[in-house]
């Protein structure tokens, strides 16, 4: 295109041309190196001043050659794939800190057909502060992904779920079984079963064990946010919305579990977009037209009966035909009390460890007592009632009945203080039941202790005790 400006004619195109070609002949010449690849990735040109500074030899040929061959950790390809600069880069190379300029070619069309890079300069002192700084905040930021992603890992396996009860070894079995797919699984049970111990053991005994475990209370998130949560937002998305967008949760666990505690109390209209995003195996985060396909594994829990909500209307048929592919029932604490013992001593060594005491052993009175009881909270229940026993039992080294708070903080019954006979009477009865069932125990294990201790429920420093009380230690 010609344009005219008093005598003279100008060629804008020509000009541009050649403005371009002297800008790239001096960027060349004071730049501390060069070169040039193609669409496909392969070296069109490189000078030896950059061949030197990547400490290649001068006459190496490398033209023709993909530049990932030349430059491993290379980011032209990136350049030249999004067509996005990266015009200011800090990168190390044989320990020498450069600055380096990355941008993309484009034909008239404004299409890629390759992509030109520079290093600007070597000589960083001037910079050395700057690039101090960035390092330390490189290193910042990798500990804290560290602690990000340890936090997205599992804390428990099938071993954590205690009990050796057949519905504890059949929800063990049954979890074992659909570990080693990518199936669905729907946990079914009742609050503070142990729903999310089998999901992280599921993952943790899965090929996506090395991969994210993101778990979601679904009753804990406010339905206005709900569909962020779980699917994400473009920036700007919406009045509020986190001006550089936000990373859904089903986003964070691609490639990984997505864990959906209390499924049940999802709003409908998400069990319709959730069931779109399970079936299509995609997302489209709010405010984008993007599509992201998703690769990842969906274990869903409720406290609450699904079938009846379906009836009602309140829980979409097709989602939960979706989720229930695998269903495990989780039994309450109450149809598995002979797993009470194994769940004490874990308990109880985890608390004490965590409460800074010394290990506490656990009296057959107070077992007795933590069997009579409901459980309606079940195992989360039971933890707290033995932490509130360690606390109020001060530096007694084993939990007896009185320390045990049960019914919402009750205390078990106090005999009045008048009956003081009947105490007597009651001791000499405990001690003589006590003194039979622990010599039927020795005569049943043949004399083994520790056997003994554990066909009792008890300890076996207790069993000593108790042993050396009733003079029967031999």
């Amino acid at each position: 295109m010609l344009q005219i400006k008093g005598d003279q004619a100008f060629d804008l195109a020509s000009i541009r041309g050649q403005a371009l070609q002297s800008f790239f002949e001096l960027f060349g010449q004071l730049a501390e190196g060069a070169f040039v690849i193609g669409r496909d990735g392969k070296v069109i040109w490189a000078n030896a001043r950059y061949l030197a500074f990547i400490g290649l030899e001068p006459d190496r040929p490398v033209v023709g050659q993909h530049i990932s061959t030349v430059v491993p950790a290379t980011r032209m390809p990136e350049v030249v794939e999004t067509g996005r600069s990266i015009p200011f880069d800090l990168v190390e190379v044989n320990g020498r800190w450069a600055v380096v300029s990355r941008f993309p070619i484009k034909n008239d069309a404004q299409e890629v057909i390759g992509g030109f890079c520079f290093v600007l300069f070597d000589e960083l002192d001037p910079l050395r502060p700057m690039l101090a700084r960035i390092q330390q905040l490189q290193s910042e930021l990798e500990r804290t992904r560290s602690k990000l992603n340890q936090l997205r890992r599992t804390k428990y396996e099938f071993s954590h779920f205690v009990g050796s009860s057949p519905q504890a070894a059949q929800v063990r079995r049954s979890a074992r079984q659909v570990a080693a797919t990518d199936s669905t699984v729907l946990l079914l049970g009742e609050t503070g079963t142990g729903k999310e111990m089998v999901a992280q053991g599921i993952h943790a005994a899965s090929r996506r064990a090395r991969q994210n475990f993101i778990g979601v209370n679904v009753a804990a998130i406010p339905e206005e946010l709900m569909e962020a949560e779980f699917f994400g937002s473009a920036p700007g998305a919406y009045t509020g919305a986190h001006p550089k967008g936000r990373t859904g949760k089903m986003m964070l666990a691609d490639k990984g579990t997505l864990f959906l505690d209390e499924i049940g109390d999802m709003p409908m209209r998400i069990q319709v977009k959730l069931l779109r995003a399970l079936q299509e195996r995609e997302i489209e985060p709010i405010g984008s037209n993007t599509v992201i396909p998703l690769d990842l594994r969906v274990i869903a829990a409720t406290s609450r009966d699904l079938r009846q909500l379906v009836e009602t209307g309140q829980f979409r048929a097709d989602l939960y035909y979706r989720l229930s592919v695998v269903p495990i029932q989780i039994p309450p604490l109450r149809e598995r009390l002979e797993d009470l013992p194994e769940l004490v001593d874990l308990l109880l060594a985890e608390l004490c460890a965590t409460l800074g005491m010394r290990e506490k052993d656990i009296a057959p009175d107070a077992l007795a007592l933590l069997a009579k009881f409901g459980w309606p909270g079940n195992v989360r229940e039971l933890r707290n009632v033995l932490e509130r026993a360690c606390v109020v039992s001060g530096d007694a080294s084993e939990l007896r009945a009185e320390h045990m708070l049960l019914n919402d903080g009750a205390r078990p019954a106090a005999v009045p203080a008048t009956a003081a006979p009947l105490r007597h009477d009651l001791h000499a009865a405990v001690n003589e039941t006590e003194q039979k069932a622990l010599l039927n125990a020795l005569q049943e294990t043949k004399g083994n202790k520790l056997l003994a201790a554990r066909l009792l429920g008890i300890s076996r420093s207790t069993l000593y005790n108790k042993l050396k009380q009733m003079a029967l230690e031999r």
